[in-house]
């Protein structure tokens, strides 16, 4: 999605909780010709505990890292006038059937977006929200489940109307376009970018 920006003349900003392919992906950006801020942060550091630790690491790294990274960013905006807020939840925040705390944790990050996309579309900063299927790429879950989970990979594969999994430049095109001017009158949306793997509702 960084590179999918950039390409577009975006200075960029990412954040990874480990250091692999950090380095990798900022070159690769920087190759651009943009500005770039690259960094390793944790933003869910909890402590896990017994059985309780998926979902405390659900809330702390995909929600509340959500919310973290958004209070600090809002006060800029408000400053420069405008701005985009664009979250990743997935296809498990729409749909029944995925790891409870994994789906909370996206569904509680769809609400959210919502919320705050009221709130702050007065001040020209528009807030949405991208709900990504099953994409593969290296290194990624897909691909090892290929491999080394086949019922798992075709279970996946079958239940996408398009015959595939998505790539991250599908996920990287459509968010360039939310957070681009064409998009100046979407707010407070959660667009699923599933190959229809999901079913609609209305």
């Amino acid at each position: 999605m960084a590179l999918n920006l950039a390409d577009e003349g975006v200075n960029v900003a990412i954040c990874v909780r480990g250091e692999e392919g950090l380095k990798k992906t900022e070159k690769e950006l920087m190759e651009k010709g943009v500005k770039v801020i690259a960094l390793s942060c944790d933003v869910g550091n909890a402590q896990q505990l017994d059985d309780f630790s998926d979902w405390e690491t659900s809330i702390n790294v995909d929600l509340l890292g959500s919310v973290r990274g958004t209070r600090k960013v809002i006060p800029w905006m408000l400053e420069a006038g405008s701005g985009n807020i664009l979250f990743i939840s997935s296809g498990s925040g729409l749909e029944a059937g995925s790891p409870p705390a994994y789906a909370a944790a996206k569904a509680a990050i769809i609400s959210y977006s919502k919320t705050i996309a009221i709130q702050l579309a007065p001040n020209n900063i528009r807030v949405n929200t991208l709900a990504p299927g099953s994409v593969e790429f290296p290194g990624g879950l897909w691909e090892m489940a290929k491999t080394h989970n086949r019922p798992m990979y075709d279970w996946a594969l079958n239940s996408i109307h398009c015959g595939r999994l998505g790539t991250p430049d599908e996920i990287g095109k459509v968010a360039t376009f939310i957070v681009s001017p064409c998009a100046s009158w979407v707010v407070g949306t959660c667009l699923a970018v599933d190959g229809g793997q999901r079913k609609a509702n209305l």
